[in-house]
This record gives structure tokens, sequence and C-alpha cells, in this order.
């Protein structure tokens, strides 16, 4: 594994596109996201999505999240979203708030599990931003630990771990840390929460609420 240290308040470029040529290669990439370290891979890949699993010694039986590097990205590759969750995207993207959407046919069906529903945001992390923009398409984000582990904010945890397994990882230091995104499922009317995290729930339905009490009036 090559160790990239980068600095995230001005990210190199020549180690962003590092990042994203791995990644378009069919590579799995160790990136820091607005919380823990994560794996990016090219979730339109089968044999990339199939490598994040075996990085991570799981079986393909539970969904990838996926992040964008912008809403535009995002319904590009993925498909328009719901009114609902498009009025959550414009309020909290980037953010951690993980909206829930059908799954495109050229998406490896190992990224959705079998559900037919991929999970995707727009992290406030710049690099991660900034590798899913040099990519070109929305990457995985699954965390970077061994199946049944912690997820770890220290790089020196995710090499000591997987470093054998990996292709690269860009190292920006300890990660923030803190609690998961917020998943909503927008593929069903009214949206409901599939798992709290750092967006109270009671937040997003009075967002929501507002929405629908200004188009009646």
């Amino acid at each position: 594994m090559r160790r990239v240290f980068v600095d995230p308040g001005a990210p190199q470029r020549d180690a962003i596109e590092e990042a994203a040529a791995w990644i378009r290669n069919g590579g799995v990439v160790a990136i820091p996201t607005d919380t823990l370290y994560g794996l990016a891979a090219d979730p339109f890949s089968a044999a990339a999505v199939a490598r994040v699993f075996a990085v991570k010694g799981r079986d393909a039986d539970r969904a990838l999240p996926l992040i964008a590097a912008d809403i535009s990205q995002a319904t590009r590759h993925l498909g328009r979203l719901s009114d609902a969750g498009e009025r959550l995207a414009e309020r909290y993207w980037p953010g951690p708030l993980t909206l829930l959407v059908p799954a495109p046919r050229a998406i490896a069906a190992d990224v959705h599990g079998g559900t037919g529903r991929v999970g995707v945001r727009v992290p406030r992390d710049t690099v991660a931003q900034a590798i899913c923009r040099a990519v070109g398409t929305p990457i995985t984000a699954t965390s970077a630990n061994i199946s049944g582990e912690r997820g770890t904010a220290d790089p020196a945890e995710v090499e000591r771990t997987l470093g054998r397994r990996i292709d690269l990882m860009i190292d920006i230091g300890a990660t923030p840390g803190g609690a998961p995104s917020t998943i909503v499922d927008t593929t069903v009317t009214p949206p409901v929460l599939v798992r709290a995290g750092a967006v109270q729930w009671s937040e997003i339905q009075t967002w929501l609420d507002s929405g629908r009490t200004a188009r009646r009036e």
C-alpha cells in the first residue's frame, strides 16, 4: 500500500488525481470522510465492489454507502431525486444526511445488497469531495475496517489492519469522528427514518412539513 499525506486545507492535486486513477481502474483507496476513514471504490464495477468486500472480510449481504461531489453528480449518475429528497439534499448537503434512492441498473448489484436502493450523500470533507469530483462519479465510502471491528479515525490503524489489502491511503491525519450520518429512505412517501444519526429526525420532519405547508399556501 502506498500512503500519501495530504493537507486537508489545500489538497495536493497530484494526490487527488492518483486516488482517482486507482478508483477508476478498479482499485480500493482509504480516504478521509467527515467522521472516520472510508474505503473508496468504483460502485459501477462489480470487480471493484467485490474487492471492497474482500478487504473488509465481509459477505456481500450489506449495502455500501456512496458519496458524491455535489447534488448534480449524484443525480446525473443515480437518477433524479424525489421532491422530498431534493428538498433534503438542498438543505443538508454537504452534510451528514444519507438519502436512500432507487439503485440505477448500471450500479453493481452488491452495492445495494439486493434491496434495489442505494444510499448517497455529499460529504463536507473537502478531500473526499475532491476525489469524487476527480473520479467523475459517486464512489463507495464504507468504513475502513475489518468486518466486525470498529471504524477508525486514525490513519495508522487503517495501515495496520488493511495496509496489505488496499492500494492507496490518503492520509490527512486523524479525522474528526462523531455521530454517523442520518439515513432517510426517500423512495417512499412520506420519507422514513432508517438510521438515527447526526441530523435529528425531528428537524428533518419539520423541514419537510414546512415544504408541504408552503406548497398548500
